[in-house]
């Protein structure tokens, strides 16, 4: 009861003697002021009121070495700097795990998307197995190698609607195979 008329000056003088009254009289007269503080820092109760507890702990353990001119400045910028501490945190924390997140669905799509395409790969060999040995060599030359009907044609002395033949041809049975993986999107 006796330090409940102390000023705040006082107060800080009793506490650095290790008065325990003094410090749960600094705690009394600050604690709603600092949770309100730290709460409209932090957004959640259960946090302003850790963040709180945390401060006084500090004060308490630093209670000899501390400076403290003015007892609600300090206790106000400590809480706020604490506040500010712990959103910062939590935001690093959250970018983090937003990263592992990506890189994990990253890592499984790449996995996802080679698997599908050796899939794939080894689908358009089975179908080409089917066709032609002619129209496979025309489809690679027009596909793979990117070589006009033409050019085809000319090299393979056919004609012109002869390699549109088995170009048409190969799609078709191509297209037949690997509806498995044509997708309407």
């Amino acid at each position: 009861m006796k330090h409940r008329n102390l000023t705040d000056e006082q107060l800080v003088d009793f506490l650095k003697s290790d008065d325990k009254a003094a410090f749960e009289e600094i705690y009394n007269r600050y604690w709603y002021k600092l949770l309100g503080v730290a709460y409209h820092e932090t957004g959640t109760r259960e946090e302003a009121e850790e963040l709180v507890q945390d401060l006084f702990e500090r004060i308490w353990h630093k209670r000899q070495e501390s400076v403290i001119r003015h007892l609600s400045a300090y206790l106000v910028v400590s809480i706020k700097h604490l506040a500010i501490n712990y959103v910062k945190s939590q935001i690093t924390q959250r970018k983090f795990q937003e990263y592992l997140i990506f890189n994990e669905i990253k890592q499984s799509y790449a996995t996802d998307e080679s698997v599908q395409f050796a899939d794939l790969s080894k689908a358009v060999d089975e179908a080409m197995k089917k066709l032609p040995e002619k129209s496979v060599e025309i489809f690679k030359m027009s596909r793979f190698e990117n070589q006009s009907v033409k050019a085809i044609a000319q090299q393979l002395n056919l004609s012109e609607k002869a390699v549109e033949y088995h170009i048409t041809k190969s799609l078709k049975v191509l297209k037949e195979q690997l509806k498995a993986y044509h997708s309407d999107n």
